[in-house]
């Protein structure tokens, strides 16, 4: 119980803080911290409109979040989930161009697939050059997502263009049978309901079932993992295989629910701020539901702290990087032992209370 406290507590202590330093340095720009508050929260959570536009957001969030989350259980630190959108909308645009694909359901998860398969892909190269050539999977996966965005940009505005698109490049649109509609008529498309399902399940999988235990094995202790004989490489693959599908859906999502067709707007930065999700989630796929909820309301509110207060829409994203420096610098607080530290620094003052009493006569 006080694990799971403890698990619970410095996530929110960090959000909050980075909420009382965003507020001191608007104050720094003649803005009300109070008013920003509340306008944070009207913009989230502040109506019907306000919902459904945090919701639309936290759909991606959840999905690239967990291109991040799968990987880490296994050991490995991958943040190349922008990479893995982008071309998961690529491949679901071409594959609806490319192929006469049938106007309902059927076409649509043949287009959705065509997204985790790029995706996934994408990923298990980053998680192959750590295996099989040692190259460090944070800076190849980084770095393997600036290709990608090359990649995408090249094809949208060259061989897959759309000539019919003149000032905004982009690829031909999806037939309207293959779009992904609202839930119950609302602007909530089912991503939402793809990226709760995809969280639920795989956060059962990685604790119901023996391979998802193994992953975390494979995680938590490689020594452990060898002694035992786990396929380790074999897991790690599959567990950036899962992460990458993750994203690539959620590129194919956006392309099938939000935009219809691949243009720039698909880069819109929702593979790095899944990176702070998980990281908040303390990459557990339940916690990263509510969490990506929260960040897709900030991610709402910025376009009304533009209209009223006259601030950046952008300054979102300093609230979000400075919530990433605490949750990081919190991961130092978590390990320590409190505890024990007390208890170090009392008894030098109490040997020091007797030696006083032994003194005197």
């Amino acid at each position: 119980m006080r694990h799971a406290l403890k698990e619970f507590a410095l996530p929110v202590f960090a959000i909050t803080a980075a909420l009382l330093l965003f507020g001191v340095m608007v104050a720094f720009a003649g803005v009300d911290p109070v008013e920003v508050w509340a306008t944070l929260f009207k913009g989230a959570f502040g109506d019907w409109f306000s919902w459904q536009n945090t919701l639309q957001r936290a759909a991606p969030l959840m999905l690239t979040a967990l291109c991040v989350a799968l990987p880490a259980r296994a050991g490995l630190i991958v943040i190349g989930g922008e990479g893995a959108l982008v071309l998961g909308g690529l491949a679901a645009a071409a594959l609806a161009h490319a192929v006469p694909l049938p106007g309902n359901m059927a076409g649509t998860v043949m287009v959705c697939l065509a997204g985790a398969l790029a995706g996934a892909l994408w990923i298990v190269l980053a998680g192959w050059l750590r295996q099989y050539r040692g190259i460090n999977e944070t800076i190849s996966s980084l770095l393997l997502a600036y290709i990608a965005i090359g990649i995408f940009k090249h094809l949208v505005e060259g061989p897959l263009r759309d000539p019919a698109s003149l000032n905004k490049p982009s690829t031909y649109a999806l037939d309207s049978g293959l779009l992904i509609g609202g839930i119950g008529g609302s602007d909530v498309h089912w991503g939402l309901a793809i990226g709760v399902v995809a969280c639920l399940a795989l956060g059962w999988w990685l604790r119901a079932t023996a391979s998802g235990f193994s992953v975390r094995v494979v995680g938590g202790n490689p020594r452990t993992a060898q002694l035992v004989g786990l396929p380790a490489t074999r897991l790690i693959l599959g567990a950036c295989g899962l992460g990458g599908a993750c994203a690539g859906l959620a590129g194919a999502v956006e392309v099938a629910a939000v935009h219809t067709n691949a243009n720039a707007s698909l880069i819109a930065g929702y593979g790095y701020a899944g990176i702070l999700v998980s990281f908040i989630a303390r990459h557990n796929p339940v916690a990263i539901v509510p969490v990506a909820i929260l960040f897709g309301g900030f991610g709402a509110a910025g376009s009304l702290l533009q209209r009223r207060l006259g601030l950046p829409d952008a300054s979102v994203l300093v609230l979000q990087g400075i919530a990433f420096v605490l949750i990081l610098a919190s991961e130092g607080l978590r390990m320590v032992d409190w505890k024990a530290l007390m208890s170090r620094r009392a008894a030098p003052k109490a040997d020091a209370a007797v030696r006083g009493a032994e003194a005197v006569p």
